[in-house]
């Protein structure tokens, strides 16, 4: 602001304003986002117990978006602008060293070892079914 204008006084944005407000934006929440992806984030601190070192590991997934915008004309104006960031973390399994050595163990959803199973049991059984059906009605046509 200058001397000059009122503090009440509203400068219109202009359009590069605007995109280095969305720059700006954007950079600040990677700076945010970014600091927090490190390898910790993945990989949980260590827990040892009885001589055996478990590390749980995850997938850690970051996003963010922003935006900005800017409108003129005769009779119109107005700007606006917004951001937003998230992230996601899910276990995978876990790294356990015993002994000096090293093994990692996945993480196995329950339901997909009882899901999959029984998906394949019913395809099965559906398709031989069909599969008769079919041939019975091939035999009676001839």
């Amino acid at each position: 602001m200058t001397i000059d204008q009122e503090p009440s006084a509203q400068v219109p944005l202009t359009e590069l304003d605007a995109a280095r407000a969305s720059t700006t934006l954007l950079e600040r929440l990677a700076e945010k986002l970014g600091g927090k992806a490190t390898v910790g984030a993945v990989y949980g601190e260590p827990i040892t117990r009885d001589g055996v070192t478990v590390v749980p590991v995850a997938r850690v997934s970051f996003g963010f978006g922003g935006g900005a915008g800017h409108e003129s004309g005769a009779a119109r104006s107005a700007d606006g602008g917004g951001g937003g960031g998230g992230v996601d973390a899910r276990p995978l399994g876990y790294i356990e060293i015993r002994n000096g050595t090293a093994v990692y163990k996945p993480i196995r959803d329950p339901w997909v070892d009882i899901a999959l199973p029984l998906a394949a049991m019913v395809v099965g059984i559906v398709g031989s079914k069909s599969a008769r059906a079919l041939a019975r009605r091939r035999n009676r046509r001839h």
